[in-house]
């Protein structure tokens, strides 16, 4: 089976009332951790490689590893570039085999994002590569992405149709009250659903993402700080407003700080009780285990993406 779009996965995500689930990629453990959980919930999956993914293991590598996956579990993966905020960087993505990217262009004025946005999504089209787009801009840090609270803002709905109907984008990232990265420690978010369902009236059947929509568990936390960590202990967004959301217009949600937890915790952990020991494989298979455990967590509990293939 070859790697596949989004397209198919949103119609019956959307139509179910379910997320497919996204989660950022660094390594083969977390590629085997987020697959063999998906194989046995029978769960399609999206696999995302973000700006620091591909500096630190090489974009074709990740690809290569993505297809083995895929000849081992047999599932639907969806390949996507997350966060390329240049034309050019999508570009490269699709020319390497992506079946799915993301253009950035939040940043920049609604005239300016909707042109960046455009222009990747025509070249994309004309290679069978889907679109996803970002309006709105949410806070905190993850890899490349730097975002201040007084930068940030929420997605205005009188936007929405505007910007989809002149860029023929695919599905569309929103701001409603996640946050990227490190800033999720800082307190429990809340979700504005009343802008969700207002952008779902102006989008009837339209898949919305959501990033930045990390919730880490208190054991984690908990596992962190035992073994010489110091994180706070907030949540994050609260589970049940994702559940909430993938059963109304959200039919991705992106995850990668869950996972950067639990390789780490387990890694502190083993370290902690293993002094001088070195072998890579004694503490990457614990870890590889730990963001199997995460991941079936996600598929059942929080985007209800199990059972669906």
């Amino acid at each position: 089976m070859p790697l596949v779009t989004s397209k198919e996965m949103f119609e019956k995500a959307y139509a179910g009332g379910y997320a497919i689930g996204a989660f950022n990629v660094n390594n083969m453990e977390i590629i085997q951790g987020v697959v063999e959980a998906a194989k046995e919930e029978k769960a399609p999956l999206i696999l995302q490689v973000s700006a620091g993914a591909r500096k630190y293991a090489n974009t074709i590598y990740l690809k290569k590893m993505v297809e083995a996956a895929i000849e081992e579990s047999g599932l639907p993966i969806c390949l996507h570039l997350d966060h390329g905020d240049t034309f050019e960087i999508c570009k490269e993505c699709i020319d390497n085999g992506f079946t799915s990217v993301m253009i950035d262009a939040s940043q920049h004025s609604l005239e300016e994002n909707i042109r960046i946005t455009k222009n990747v999504v025509d070249y994309a089209h004309d290679h069978g590569v889907v679109v996803e787009a970002e309006l709105g801009r949410l806070a905190g840090v993850e890899d490349d992405v730097k975002v201040s609270q007084e930068d940030s803002s929420y997605t205005d709905p009188d936007q929405v149709e505007e910007f989809v109907s002149r860029t023929n984008v695919d599905s569309l990232a929103i701001a409603i009250g996640t946050s990227h990265g490190a800033f999720k420690f800082t307190g429990e978010a809340s979700l504005r659903f009343d802008i969700l369902e207002e952008i779902g009236k102006r989008l009837p059947n339209f898949p919305i993402v959501l990033h930045g929509a990390s919730s880490v568990p208190q054991y984690l936390v908990e596992q962190i700080n035992a073994y010489g960590g110091n994180m706070p202990g907030a949540k994050g967004v609260p589970e049940e407003m994702l559940r909430k959301a993938a059963s109304m217009a959200v039919c991705k949600i992106n995850i990668d700080s869950d996972i950067r937890m639990a390789v780490t915790a387990t890694v502190r952990k083993y370290f902690a009780e293993n002094p001088g020991h070195f072998d890579p494989r004694q503490y990457l298979g614990p870890a590889r285990q730990a963001v199997k455990e995460i991941v079936r967590h996600k598929l059942v509990n929080v985007l209800g993406c199990n059972n669906r293939i």
